[in-house]
């Protein structure tokens, strides 16, 4: 594992990463010296700000079939191209430390240590969702025990860990004062990150549902004590992430014909929302071009046609230069502040209780109740946050939810049914959005059932079927070569494939 580099930041490192003064330089009215606001702010940013550029955020929508992509040749995820992970996270840990050591002894100091106590446990959970054992108990000892060389804990220890550190941020958190230095739309307020963190708690036992008979972890009796104490996210939390402005521009901003406009929503999603009526396809897709030209209405659905991501390459490009398919909403490509980038939301985390009242894991409210709650927040939430004037005329307001919850997506009679009304609309949730999260629920539960076509798959050993896990980072094999060898004879018969089971 690479080497963990203690690094104090300066001030204007914290505000913009690169930028360095000399003495001339120095402003003497401003600090040069961090502080706790600001290497809070550095810590959430380097866990919650989407990392990469246009075509990299557009690869990681594609890859759990959201959309296809037709420029520049194949995009290797579209067609399940998985690779190596990174433990690049860890670096963070030495300024969670810092952050903790400068906040000692004010009021605002165990509310930053909740802080570091979230996004330990968003990084950990993180790492083992993608590769299984990983570093856990002995991830960033490099400058407080010289320990460059740490042992991989077993997943179930992980999760152990991490759903630990979420309990002690919780009491944390209801301890906390409200602090400086959150770039998320709560702004330092401690319940609603208290709330967050258990919502966040609760995505990591459902998660965790097909080893629902762990005694250690014990899945059931933690998701009933989180529920029963009460304090989850409701309807005025908001959502956990971050707002889009002039000076952060959405990943996808002026990106003109070189990628937004060559991205084509996927048929598995077109098709699920032409089927339930759901204006929501109104705000992520644009009617196709040979639907319109022909006479279509941007209003109608049928004017909206969704690509099969498993085609050929070279027939999906041929299609959409005719025209053939809708392109994504133009306010991604158009607008600085398109959506927030939401990573943690109320109507996900209804979705989860509903799915875990029909499970028996809890006994208040009713499964309907919560999916209800849960499609009328999303689909509010959209229309509040997306930006006007781009939805063809289809706007959501209550009145349509109304209708839209007594026809198609109205509650079924049967269990199987409403598990999977339920897995559905959390994959609508997330289009453009928490894609990782949508992944994690197919291999969990299997639906909505992804597009396979062994004559375009990549996943070369196993072309019927979508990979299972990344591989572990390649400097492992030189870095920590004992400890990587250990886990994969522990997990996988010694072998790093991404068809692995975890």
């Amino acid at each position: 594992m690479k080497r963990v580099l203690y690094a104090v930041l300066t001030a204007a490192m914290a505000l913009s990463g690169c930028a360095k003064f000399d003495e001339i330089n120095t402003n003497p009215d401003s600090t040069t010296k961090s502080n706790a606001a600001m290497l809070c702010t550095h810590c959430i940013l380097s866990t919650s700000k989407f990392g990469g550029d246009a075509k990299a955020y557009i690869s990681e929508n594609a890859f759990p079939k959201y959309v296809g992509y037709a420029n520049e040749g194949q995009m290797g995820t579209q067609y399940n191209v998985i690779g190596a992970a990174t433990f690049g996270g860890i670096l963070m840990l030495p300024n969670i430390d810092l952050m903790n050591e400068y906040a000692a002894g004010t009021a605002q100091a165990p509310s930053y240590e909740a802080v570091g106590k979230y996004l330990r446990a968003r990084l950990f959970y993180g790492m083992t969702m993608q590769m299984g054992d990983v570093p856990y108990s002995e991830a960033g000892q490099g400058k407080t025990h010289g320990n460059f060389t740490p042992a991989y804990d077993s997943q179930e220890d992980v999760f152990l860990g991490v759903l630990d550190e979420l309990r002690e941020a919780d009491d944390l958190f209801a301890q906390g004062a409200p602090f400086d230095g959150d770039p998320t739309i709560y702004a330092g307020d401690p319940d609603k990150w208290r709330r967050a963190t258990n919502a966040f708690a609760l995505r990591i036992l459902m998660e965790l549902s097909k080893r629902v008979d762990d005694s250690k972890i014990d899945i059931k009796a933690r998701f009933a004590e989180i529920v029963n104490e009460g304090y989850l996210m409701d309807e005025t939390t908001g959502f956990w992430g971050l707002l889009y402005s002039s000076q952060q521009k959405y990943p996808l901003y002026s990106t003109s014909d070189a990628f937004t406009s060559r991205t084509l929503p996927s048929s598995l999603l077109i098709d699920h929302l032409k089927r339930l009526n759901d204006r929501r396809l109104f705000y992520y897709a644009e009617p196709a071009a040979a639907k319109i030209n022909a006479g279509g209405s941007p209003s109608d659905p049928d004017s909206y046609v969704g690509v099969d991501v498993a085609m050929e390459y070279s027939e999906m490009n041929a299609g959409h230069s005719a025209g053939q398919f809708s392109k994504i909403n133009l306010r991604y490509q158009l607008e600085e502040q398109a959506e927030p980038r939401i990573l943690l939301t109320y109507a996900e985390q209804q979705f989860i209780l509903a799915e875990a009242r029909i499970r028996g894991w809890i006994t208040t409210g009713t499964a309907k109740e919560y999916y209800e709650s849960g499609v009328r927040s999303a689909m509010l939430s959209l229309a509040e946050y997306a930006v006007k004037g781009y939805e063809h005329g289809m706007t959501i307001d209550e009145a349509y939810v109304d209708e839209y919850l007594r026809g198609a997506a109205a509650f079924a009679a049967t269990e199987e049914e409403q598990l999977k009304q339920i897995w559905l609309q959390r994959y609508i949730l997330n289009f453009m959005q928490d894609s990782q999260t949508s992944y994690y629920e197919y291999r969990r539960t299997g639906y909505p059932e992804f597009p396979i076509n062994p004559e375009t798959n990549l996943n070369p050993d196993m072309p019927d079927r979508m990979p299972m896990r990344w591989r572990y980072p390649d400097s492992e094999a030189g870095q920590n070569r004992e400890n990587l060898e250990a886990a994969l004879a522990r997990q996988y018969d010694g072998y790093d494939s991404v068809d692995k089971i975890m």
